[in-house]
C-alpha cells in the first residue's frame, strides 16, 4: 500500500498498483486522468475510486468529456471492508517534544534512531521538524519500540519526550 499526496505521487511508477483512491477531484481533467492511470497499466487491471462532493461535479463533467465516457457512480455505503479487517498504514507517527527552538534537525532525529536506538534507515520515513515539536514516521511494527528507545536515549545530546500518535480509530 502506498499513500501519497498529489504532489508526492508525481513521477512515481509503482509496479502492480491495484487501486488509486482520490479524496478530491483535480480541477485539471488531464492531471486527474494521469493520476488515476497509475493503476491498471499495460495489461494489468486496477481500480480508481474518487470521493466526490457536489461542489466538484463540474470537474467530473470535464473528466468525462475528456475520457469520452460517463463515470460509474456508487454510494459510499456500498464499499465494504475486506475480510482481513481495516487496512493499516505501513508507518506510524511519533511526536518528539522539541523542535527548531531546541535546534533539533531532521538529521539529528535520523541519527538518534539509526545510531544508539539501532533502527535501520528503511524503518524511518519522513521527519518534519516544527518550531516546538518534531514528527517522524517509523515502520508500524517498530513504533512502540522506537518510542521506548528514543525516550531512554538522547536526540542531539538531550533527553526528549516521545509519544506515539494514534489514528482516529485508536490503533
Amino acid at each position: 500500500m502506498l499513500v501519497a499526496t498529489d504532489v508526492a505521487a508525481r513521477g512515481l511508477d509503482v509496479a502492480q498498483l491495484e487501486a488509486v483512491i482520490n479524496v478530491d477531484v483535480t480541477p485539471d481533467p488531464e492531471v486527474h486522468i494521469h493520476r488515476i492511470g497509475r493503476t491498471g497499466r499495460g495489461d494489468a487491471e486496477g481500480l480508481a475510486l474518487t470521493l466526490v462532493s457536489m461542489d466538484e461535479m463540474g470537474h467530473v463533467g470535464k473528466i468525462e468529456q475528456l475520457q469520452g465516457r460517463e463515470s460509474v457512480w456508487r454510494p459510499l455505503s456500498s464499499l465494504t471492508p475486506t475480510a482481513g479487517g481495516a487496512l493499516q498504514p505501513l508507518m506510524a507517527t511519533l511526536q518528539i517534544v522539541g523542535g527548531r527552538k531546541e535546534k533539533i534537525r531532521a538529521g539529528d532525529v535520523l541519527g538518534a534512531l539509526t545510531g544508539d536506538a539501532g533502527f535501520t534507515k528503511e524503518q524511518v520515513g519522513k521527519i518534519n521538524v516544527n518550531e516546538f515539536s518534531t514528527y517522524v514516521a517509523v515502520s508500524r511494527d517498530v513504533a512502540a519500540d522506537a518510542v521506548r528507545r528514543l525516550s531512554a536515549g538522547r536526540v542531539k545530546g538531550k533527553t526528549v519526550k516521545v509519544r506515539l500518535l494514534q489514528d482516529t480509530q485508536g490503533r
